[in-house]
């Protein structure tokens, strides 16, 4: 019998949320938070090593982000676990989107991507 072949693949989520209460609108700041679930859908455990963000502001301007590990932590998920956390970004307009992708290496040491699809950051109401 041989073995089944290793899958390696994680599934990522996101809600966001205005934080009107860190934000200051007269001086074009608008805060955002975004919470964000990752399960590992494949059948090897993985390690999230780092992260890879693309933030474009409603004026076209961007902003990238690379860094170790989420909220400082590098999580290791098991076929099947989830893992969630939340963070945040701050805007100078009242909208933009966020799109990214996190780098894996699997206990096999084979390194993968997961795509992070892009996601709207809106102040409520702003959109008419």
């Amino acid at each position: 019998m041989t073995a089944a072949a290793k899958h390696y693949e994680c599934v990522v989520t996101v809600e966001t949320e205005f934080l009107p209460d860190q934000s200051d609108l007269a001086r074009n700041r608008y805060a955002f938070a975004y919470h964000i679930k990752i399960i590992n859908t494949g059948n090897v455990a993985a390690q999230l090593i780092s992260r890879h963000w693309i933030i474009n502001e409603f004026n076209g301007e961007q902003q990238e982000v690379r860094g170790l590990g989420v909220v400082g932590v590098q999580p290791l998920l098991k076929p099947g676990q989830l893992f969630e956390y939340t963070s945040g970004t701050v805007l100078t307009t009242p909208n933009g989107k966020m799109h990214g992708s996190y780098q894996m290496v699997a206990d096999d040491g084979t390194p993968f991507a997961v795509a992070v699809p892009a996601f709207t950051l809106t102040m409520p109401r702003v959109l008419h």
